[in-house]
């Protein structure tokens, strides 16, 4: 075999290949591109061992080839550089970018609630089918009040939070159905009217808002957030416009997975709100403002934040280096 030859012919793939395996980020393209180069370069440096080894060749050839095993069996690790900029950037655009679902879906969702309580207010013979006369009283004078406090804040903080961080991954995982979303959102609307209905009913409406307000405005739009990203997950293959609907399937579903990473945090957060500062001593008028305080500061950071972010070309999908390949259709 004649090495000067070889080295002549493969010396721009090895080339090629070096600089793949020095790279931060790969397409689709260029991780197959680098693992074809990878298997040629182990097959020439085994001709090279075996037929004409040289000293210099058989070095070089090994640290391209070692740098582009590593390259190739790399696992993402940890990023603190990541993790800021899918809350800074990536999140807050998905948000902005999804507002019109999630901002019909909440306000529709308050208008039907009040609607309803208002409903049930007015027709009390359709609440005493559903619950006893004794079960009312033990609702109203004890148990909705005493659910906020007779667990330890921590424990219950965290129940709470993994509670809604399910029902909020249900929305989503199930809204490539449709109908199971809105039948999830009306569960939760219902019971809160009821209990709602019952409480001023009995003269205790002041206690329903004061407890529920603080940790209820962030946790039921989190909710919101989730059932309108579902939707939408519905409407993209439904209506997939220009793109097929599996393409358009993929793509929402992977700005939906990136938010429902988002809305954990979003929970976690009224989860605390509701463990420490719904059952805590502070006067009404602090607690309530603290929940509003929290509502007004998630909506600045997914329409202010977010529509930044929009602008400057994020849309909370992951980038085309982590896309899967598409194969080509007929235009």
């Amino acid at each position: 075999m004649d090495l000067d030859a070889l080295v002549g012919r493969r010396q721009g793939e090895w080339r090629r290949l070096d600089d793949l395996s020095r790279r931060r980020r790969l397409t689709g393209a260029q991780a197959d591109e680098l693992l074809e180069g990878y298997q040629r370069a182990a097959t020439d440096l085994s001709v090279v061992r075996s037929t004409a080894p040289d000293d210099g060749v058989v070095r070089h050839l090994s640290m391209v080839i070692g740098r582009a095993r590593g390259r190739a069996s790399r696992v993402p690790t940890f990023s603190w550089v990541g993790i800021g900029r899918f809350l800074a950037e990536d999140f807050p655009a998905a948000l902005y970018r999804l507002r019109w679902w999630w901002g019909i879906t909440a306000v529709v969702n308050v208008v039907v609630g009040l609607a309803l309580g208002w409903w049930l207010f007015h027709n009390p013979v359709v609440e005493n089918s559903l619950i006893s006369a004794e079960e009312v009283d033990q609702l109203v004078q004890s148990d909705f009040e005493s659910y906020y406090s007779e667990h330890a804040a921590s424990s219950f903080s965290t129940l709470v939070w993994v509670n809604n961080a399910w029902v909020a991954a249900r929305c989503i995982g199930m809204g490539v159905l449709g109908f199971p979303v809105i039948w999830l959102l009306w569960q939760n609307i219902a019971n809160v009217a009821i209990i709602g209905s019952l409480m001023h009913r009995h003269g205790r409406a002041d206690v329903f808002w004061g407890l529920l307000t603080p940790h209820g405005l962030l946790e039921l739009m989190a909710i919101f957030v989730a059932a309108g990203v579902g939707l939408r997950l519905f409407w993209s293959w439904v209506a997939p416009g220009r793109r097929t609907r599996l393409a358009s399937l993929a793509a929402e579903g992977r700005t939906a997975a990136g938010v429902a990473l988002g809305l954990v945090l979003v929970l976690l957060i009224s989860g605390v709100i509701e463990g420490f500062v719904t059952p805590s001593p502070l006067p009404t008028w602090a607690r309530v403002g603290i929940g509003v305080l929290a509502l007004l500061l998630f909506f600045a950071y997914a329409l202010i934040l977010g529509r930044r972010a929009a602008q400057a070309g994020v849309t909370g999908d992951v980038g085309r280096e982590l896309q899967a390949d598409v194969a080509p259709t007929a235009g």
